[in-house]
């Protein structure tokens, strides 16, 4: 069936977001590191409490920044002063301050998808700073709709598709996470593209078969999407 609907995901697909969260991780290791014994690894410590605290707090910054605030106190044995937990409370400010840079290729290209197609935004994080951010990337009149969810799963893509009445035939899912963009979508019965960011969270790489349509640039979507919907 033709193509109508094409969700895209937020960060790391339309506009850049792990290259700062990696930065506020070496200024965490920075800070830390004179109250830390050797031999721990701090990012296997982090990454496990942003695992365990997912169910708590969700996705975004402000989740991070105190999944930091919990690795400080677990990895130093909780010598860490107050004055640490502020830098990292500011670090997370930081990040929440952060100006929207479009990934390559989106400014040009996002207006040519919404003149063919009907565009949603399905992305995960804080209700509020994804709101921001689509606000402030200059995208937002272009879209058809916004979703920002708690978790991209099969249940999430069947309430959007139900909410907009969408025929999942005639529904592609374009983002950079195979786990959160691809593999769920597939399992509703719609399309997905792949596009790979260089710099991707851990916690969202998931093994497939390779099958998957993978584009180096939104800039070929739009040829893609004629050749295949």
């Amino acid at each position: 069936m033709t193509v109508e609907f094409v969700g895209l995901d937020g960060d790391d697909t339309l506009w850049r977001n792990e290259e700062y969260f990696l930065g506020t991780l070496a200024a965490f290791r920075g800070l830390i590191a004179p109250y830390v014994n050797g031999g721990i690894d701090i990012d296997e410590r982090l990454e496990a409490n942003e695992r365990a605290n997912l169910e708590f707090f969700g996705y975004g910054v402000k989740g991070y920044t105190l999944s930091l605030i919990e690795t400080a106190i677990d990895v130093t044995d909780g010598r860490v002063t107050s004055d640490v937990v502020q830098a990292l409370l500011d670090l997370g400010k930081g990040m929440l301050q952060q100006p929207v840079e479009l990934i390559e290729g989106v400014a040009e290209t996002i207006p040519i998808l919404a003149e063919r197609y009907k565009l949603i935004v399905v992305t995960k994080g804080d209700l509020w700073n994804q709101e921001q951010k689509l606000a402030r990337s200059g995208l937002a009149d272009l879209m058809f709709g916004v979703e920002i969810v708690a978790e991209k799963d099969l249940a999430t893509y069947r309430r959007i598709l139900h909410r907009y009445d969408i025929d999942p035939a005639t529904f592609v899912m374009v983002g950079n996470s195979v786990r959160s963009d691809i593999l769920p979508v597939l399992e509703a019965g719609g399309r997905a593209v792949h596009i790979p960011h260089e710099l991707t969270w851990a916690l969202e790489f998931a093994e497939h078969d390779g099958s998957v349509p993978t584009l180096a640039s939104i800039k070929e979507l739009p040829e893609w999407l004629e050749e295949h919907g």
